[in-house]
């Protein structure tokens, strides 16, 4: 790997954790479409699909930890749902990541494409009425309902390197009614519990490449730290809206990726 590459794969992991700490999101949806392009863009390397999708797993677990600690100070990391969400979606994203080495890296793809797709209704539909200004506290929730989206959407993720949150934040918000701040801290935690399991099912299979990981992480710490100061700035509509942008570039991005001959 040349100095180039690596400093290329630590300012993608930066952005995409900014995106991460920004938005509740892991940073995947961001991730995995700018690992795939931005290095053969720049002719300094490149990763595959598999490849991308392993050192996915690693960046979306530094960004949810520092992204976790950075919301928590706010008040906007509840911790039952972190619990309850998160042991399910972590039993999901483990079971996805092993049954991943068995699928082509089209399916794949075509299952990250179909999952960004499904969260653009849900983000349009999705409304707040209790406001930006409740705590994570205050809030009350159906756990099994809670669990059971948070399975659904970590067996999905798991598979294709994800931490998820891109899908689980609209589904928090629609759903289990979680309001968008509450959302956004929660989700990150969640997420940090999913992808150590999905990390889990990488490393257990043979599918990280620890020089280009380590260097994305490296990057995604201080951005999601960022990320996170910025999104206390910015009322929670706009949260949304700029949540549902982001997935709309990906959902595009990753079509385009699927049909191509």
């Amino acid at each position: 790997m040349t100095v180039v590459f690596g400093v290329t794969l630590a300012a993608l992991g930066l952005c995409g954790a900014f995106v991460s700490g920004l938005l509740g999101i892991g940073g995947a949806v961001v991730m995995i479409p700018l690992l795939l392009h931005v290095p053969p863009l720049l002719d300094v390397g490149a990763l595959d699909v598999k490849a991308v999708t392993g050192v996915t797993m690693v960046q979306v677990l530094a960004a949810a930890v520092s992204g976790t600690l950075a919301h928590r100070r706010t008040r906007a990391v509840h911790g039952g749902l972190a619990i309850v969400g998160g042991a399910a979606m972590g039993l999901g994203a483990l079971v996805g990541a092993v049954a991943s080495t068995f699928v082509d890296d089209r399916w794949l793809l075509a299952l990250f494409a179909v999952m960004v797709t499904a969260a653009l209704p849900l983000l349009l539909a999705a409304r707040d009425p209790r406001g930006d200004t409740i705590f994570a506290e205050q809030i009350e929730f159906s756990r099994w309902l809670a669990a059971a989206v948070c399975l659904g959407v970590g067996l999905a993720a798991g598979a294709v390197g994800a931490g998820g949150a891109f899908l689980l934040v609209p589904l928090l918000l629609v759903f289990v009614r979680i309001p968008i701040r509450v959302t956004i801290g929660s989700s990150l935690a969640i997420t940090g519990v999913a992808a150590l399991t999905g990390f889990a099912g990488k490393l257990a299979t043979g599918q990280i490449l620890w020089a280009p990981a380590l260097l994305v992480a490296l990057g995604a710490i201080p951005g999601a730290r960022l990320g996170a100061m910025a999104s206390r700035r910015l009322p929670g509509r706009r949260l949304q809206q700029l949540l549902f942008v982001v997935v709309l570039a990906t959902a595009i991005q990753i079509w385009v990726d699927l049909l191509a001959p």
